[in-house]
This record gives structure tokens, sequence and C-alpha cells, in this order.
């Protein structure tokens, strides 16, 4: 049996054997098959030394500084120059101007912000006029700038009174550390160039609604970025539960599923066609989680197919409603008696969300996770486009998509696996910028498939899962 291909041009088809049998296991993202199949090469060595380089000092110092302003409740003061949420945001976005400094200028460093009205409403979290500030560091691509990447994570803290912006308020886990991963990244990637873009944002708001990640949404909108990722960074350094457990080897990551504003032909088509399963964020996801594998050592990942934990949320929630893939990286076990809380003693259970409480050397490996994660995405091409799917009643499986303009394109990526599968299993490179793939005796009601683009280095772009087609 053959894998046929379609090309763009004649001298781009091509034919490989390509059995069931003989495609080799995968599990993502630079797995590629070995020599001999045409395939770029397997891994990218620098891939893992940017994992590697994080540094939990440089964490650890990041987060002291953060939690040394006392609060930075959205609602504190903003004009002291030591304390309140004011005086932390000029830190940060001085801080990202240093290290812009040291890559000679490479980072494009601003406040993305609006006011919020406010309201009386029960409920509301906002009282009066605020103005939410965001710190965004802007690294821009050399081939394709609008087409983005974001690592984030939320610079607000909050006592147990989600309204009590005086008490001290540390913030060091939640969500000090979901910051510090997003300036570690950009410390490592800032000495590196990327095909496409990388944004890095402390957001503020959290707490109070959500309202720095609505307000960064739609200035990525209004901007025109094609974002192919966010990774959210919320609760990412504690490696002790609050039930006792600990374990500094697994992260986990949630991945939303179908969208809020899936139209009635969407709903119809993943009822009939499945795909609640792959959709772009749990792409993403997948993504991630096979990037762990691969080069973070001793971090494995729980892919959780929900958009948070029970009855909580995060920023990544206002991406994934404006229709970007977008997930939420956290720690695997969570104390409780150090978010959200007052500090105090009683019982003798000490509360609150102190520095000393960090697992710094763990947060270091999510650092590493979310570093190799970002470069992997912005060295590849683009994802592919309309993909879509076709092969009931025949025993082939025929895929197409759009060609991806992307000139050291090497070619694209078919996975599939089983049904009970979480991971891709099984994949064939498809060499040149072909539009087509057929896997003969590969039966489509027996797996799942998807399709990614492939560079001469071997990158990978998040892969796609197709909608059905002709």
């Amino acid at each position: 049996m053959t894998l046929r291909l379609r090309s763009l041009a004649p001298a781009a088809a091509a034919c490989l054997i390509a059995t069931a049998a003989a495609a080799q296991s995968t599990s993502g993202p630079g797995n590629n098959l070995q020599p001999g199949n045409g395939g770029p090469p397997a891994e990218d060595a620098r891939l893992r030394e940017v994992a590697a380089a994080t540094q939990p000092a440089r964490m650890e110092a990041d987060i002291r500084r953060l939690v040394g302003f006392g609060t930075r409740h959205t609602l504190s003061d903003t004009l002291s120059r030591t304390r309140g949420i004011g005086a932390a945001r000029r830190w940060l976005f001085d801080e990202f101007t240093r290290i812009s400094r040291d890559c000679g200028g490479c980072l494009e460093v601003r406040y993305v912000d609006e006011i919020v009205p406010g309201s009386d409403a029960q409920g509301s979290r906002i009282r009066r006029p605020t103005r939410v500030v965001n710190v965004v560091a802007i690294q821009r691509g050399r081939v394709d700038r609008d087409r983005f990447v974001i690592v984030q994570g939320h610079y607000d803290s909050r006592v147990t009174n989600v309204m009590d912006s005086a008490s001290d308020a540390p913030g060091a886990n939640d969500d000090a550390s979901g910051v510090a991963v997003a300036l570690e990244s950009a410390r490592v990637l800032s000495k590196l160039q990327f095909d496409g873009s990388i944004a890095y944002a402390a957001l503020a708001g959290e707490e109070q609604g959500l309202n720095g990640s609505e307000i960064f949404a739609r200035y990525a909108r209004a901007e025109g970025w094609k974002i192919e990722g966010v990774l959210n960074n919320d609760i990412v350094g504690n490696s002790r539960g609050q039930n006792g457990a600990t374990d500094n080897t697994r992260a986990r990551v949630f991945g939303p599923g179908i969208g809020v504003n899936a139209s009635q032909a969407e709903l119809r088509r993943y009822l009939y066609s499945g795909g609640e399963l792959d959709t772009p964020s749990r792409e993403l996801m997948r993504y991630v989680d096979a990037i762990a594998t691969r080069y973070v050592a001793n971090l494995d990942v729980m892919m959780v197919y929900r958009l948070d934990r029970f009855g909580r949320g995060g920023d990544h929630t206002p991406f994934f409603n404006a229709g970007y893939p977008a997930v939420r990286v956290t720690e695997f076990y969570e104390d409780y008696t150090r978010q959200h809380q007052d500090l105090r003693t009683e019982n003798g259970v000490r509360y609150g969300d102190t520095p000393d409480m960090v697992d710094y050397p763990y947060l270091a490996k999510m650092a590493g996770m979310n570093a190799a994660s970002l470069a992997a995405l912005s060295w590849a091409p683009p994802a592919p486009d309309s993909v879509t799917i076709a092969g009931a009643v025949t025993p082939n499986t025929v895929l197409r998509w759009k060609a991806v303009g992307a000139a050291d394109l090497a070619g694209y990526r078919v996975y599939w696996r089983e049904p009970e599968s979480a991971q891709w299993q099984f994949s064939r490179f498809v060499p040149g910028n072909v539009t087509e793939a057929t896997l003969p005796g590969i039966v489509i009601d027996n797996y799942f498939f998807a399709v990614a683009a492939v560079d001469r280095e071997g990158h990978e772009s998040r892969a796609v899962y197709p909608a059905p087609g002709r």
C-alpha cells in the first residue's frame, strides 16, 4: 500500500510506504520518524537547552520583589513608590525593559490598559472607575511578526476579603509564580530569534473578575494578532498539597473543549463527527504535554479536559471565549491554606501565601516547560488551515488542507491515534508543500486524525483536527 499525495506542483508529489504496522509510535511535536523515512531531524537540542536554562534563584528574587510591595490588590495604592499595585507594575515594566536592554532592545515593553467603569451592583468586585493595567513585552518574529504565542500570569493579589485592598497580600504563589514564569521565559528566549512573535504578559485584575485578560484579549484582536496559543500560568510553584501529598514531578494543564460561541452547525459537526477532545485548546494542551515529555527533565503533564478546576477560573478564559487556543498551566497539588488567605495562624495551621512556601526548583521546571513550548511553537510554521477528512465506507482515509506559506517548510505530519489514547500514537511525514494525503488501509472509523506543518529543522506546529470533507 502507498501513501498518495497531491501537490501544488507535480514535482512535489511522492509515494511513501505507509502501512499502519510500519507507522512508528510518537508522542507529539518533534517526534519524527527515523532517518530513511524522509522526515526532518527528530529533535532540536536547543529546546532541551531552553528548558534547562531557567534559574530557581532568579525566579525566587522575582517573587520576593513582588511580595515586597505589601499588597498588589487591583484597587490598592497606585502612587506609592514602595507599596501597592502601582509600584509593582512600574517594577515589572522596568524589569522587562532591563531584559530588553540585555538583548539589544529586542522587546517592545508597553502598558496595555483600560478603565473598568465599576458598579454598585451586588457581587461587583470593582465599585469605582479603575484603570486596570497589564505589563506586556513583545518579542517580534523575524518572519511572521503578527503570529503570536503568549505566556502570562497575573500580578495582582488578594486576601480573604476580595474587596480588602489595604491588608498585606503577599500572593507569592498566586500568582507571583506565574509572573515569574513570564519574566524568566523572557530572559531565556530573548537571547534567541524566532520566526513568530512571543508576548510575555503580567496581567492585573484577575482576582476582581479576569479584567486584565479581557483587556489583553481585546487588544490582541484589535492589533490583528494571529494567536497560535496562550499559556496561562496561575499557581505554578507549590509541590505540596493540603492533603500532605508532595509531588515535584507533575504538572496539570487544563484544556477547554467546545467554545461558548459555537454555532449550531459546529455543534452538529461535533455531535456527528467528534472532535470535542481535539479542539485547538486541547491540541495546544497535547503539544505542551509532548514538549514536557521530550525536553523537560523529570516533569510529566496531566492533561485535564476541562476549562479549569471546579468552580474556579483563570486568565486563559477570555482568550478561549474569543476563539483562541488557550490553556491553564498549574501545579499538580494545591494548598488552599495559601490561597486567598489573611496572614494568620489558627489551630496550629499557618495561613498565607508567603514566598518561603514556594518550591523554586519545581517552579523553574514549570518555567522550562513553558519556555520550550513557546520556542517550539515560534520556530515552527503556522498551523495548517482548513483541514478536512474523508473516507467513509472506504478502507482509506484522505486528509486535505490549505498549503502553509513558510519558506522553510519541509512538509506535513499526519497523526492518528486509537480513540482511547490521549496522545498521538502514529504518524507519517509527508514531504513538500502538498495539500492532500491518503492513508491506504487506515480506516477512518477506527482512529482520530490531525495534521501539523513541519519545517526543515523538525519544528512542528500545533496539530489541527480535521472537519468532515467531501
